[in-house]
């Protein structure tokens, strides 16, 4: 048994029975949602993380010894010089791994009613997300809260709604009915922007720009409705522990609560600093995956991601991934695995792209809440 599985199933001297806690919690198949309107003044047991893990949840800005003062770059999918777009990202991603598109593509309102819809869903009527509410990984459409529930040391504030968009999506009337008549156009949409990242990323290396496209980095499609209900006591626990992304791009959209931050690098190859990541209004936010960020022996190398506490939606990800299953990358949330990159050009991807291994983000949680929408590439 590992660690975390020791921890969340064991009962503690004292009688306590966490294995049983986290029981009683999923049979509620009401999420977090559920105990935030059931009037809780006190986040359960079950959610509170070991104090050494939250102690710099407030170090919110960069300082003069990481790399990354400044702000995450922004990046003009416009610019009519490509050549300074395509240097833009090789300098973003050699960095920091996390960059904001802006002229996108994406209609302004085709986002807000992807984030309205995420957030009606989960403060709509608790049958219909009971009706969702599953573990298992097959169904195209699910909703549970903490994948790893009865694993982890500890519960992540948040509830999550899965959907999986393409190559075989489900029949349309399986999505809820909040996001059923905007998720469709809204998956369409980023996978376009998705596609046209692949193309720059593809050229910093020197390749073809359909070169990511053609190994197969956009063979499916995933989006990933993360809700942040408010927490009475934001300090005790996180939306999102520290963690890298599955797949191969994340496409983030936030609403403007915030809360999300990144793991920064040392400019002296230290361990970094978390600093929080600016909303800025229209943006997309771009986070290189594992699956491109892989080492020469398959497996992810260091850095990465949290989620805090805020109120109502965390994102809407979207995420190419792949059918065949990799357990050394995938060992969680019931993601294929997709095909490494082709040897004949990893170790130049592994050796130009990714000098600093995967990017770590986590979230961080307010007492108001905060609601994310964000689409995976895998």
């Amino acid at each position: 048994m590992s660690p975390t599985e020791s921890a969340a199933g064991a009962m503690a001297s004292d009688g306590y029975d966490r294995r049983r806690e986290l029981q009683a919690f999923d049979d509620t198949k009401a999420g977090v949602k559920g105990l935030v309107d059931a009037g809780i003044t006190a986040i359960p047991p079950i959610f509170r993380h070991a104090p050494e893990s939250l102690k710099d949840m407030t170090a919110s800005s960069a300082n003069g010894d990481v790399a990354a003062a400044s702000p995450i770059p922004v990046i003009d999918l416009s610019d009519a010089r490509r050549e300074d777009a395509v240097a833009q990202v090789r300098r973003t991603i050699r960095k920091v791994g996390f960059f904001h598109v802006i002229n996108h593509g994406v209609p302004a309102e085709l986002m807000a009613g992807m984030l309205a819809g995420v957030r009606r869903f989960n403060e709509g009527p608790a049958e219909a997300k009971r009706a969702a509410y599953t573990r298992d990984p097959a169904r195209k459409v699910r909703f549970n809260s903490n994948f790893d529930l009865f694993k982890s040391a500890a519960a992540n504030w948040r509830d999550s709604l899965f959907c999986d968009l393409f190559p075989d999506p489900p029949p349309a009337e399986e999505y809820p009915e909040p996001i059923r008549d905007v998720i469709t156009e809204y998956g369409d949409a980023v996978t376009k922007v998705a596609l046209r990242v692949y193309e720059l990323l593809s050229e910093s290396l020197g390749l073809s720009s359909d070169h990511l496209r053609e190994i197969g980095c956009a063979q499916s499609l995933r989006a990933v409705c993360q809700y942040y209900p408010p927490c009475p006591e934001p300090d005790l626990t996180f939306g999102i522990r520290s963690h890298t992304d599955p797949g191969f791009l994340t496409v983030l959209l936030q609403d403007g609560m915030g809360g999300l931050q990144i793991l920064a690098d040392r400019r002296d190859g230290g361990h970094g600093a978390w600093i929080d990541v600016p909303h800025v209004p229209g943006a997309l936010m771009i986070n290189i995956g594992d699956h491109l960020q892989v080492q020469e022996r398959g497996a992810p190398g260091p850095g990465e991601q949290k989620q805090g506490h805020g109120e109502g939606l965390g994102g809407v990800l979207l995420q190419h991934r792949h059918d065949q299953n990799d357990e050394a990358l995938w060992p969680h949330n019931g993601w294929p695995r997709p095909p490494c990159l082709q040897e004949r050009h990893g170790s130049r991807v592994r050796q130009d792209l990714f000098q600093h291994g995967p990017r770590w983000s986590r979230a961080r949680l307010f007492p108001a809440g905060a609601a994310y929408s964000y689409t995976s590439c895998v």
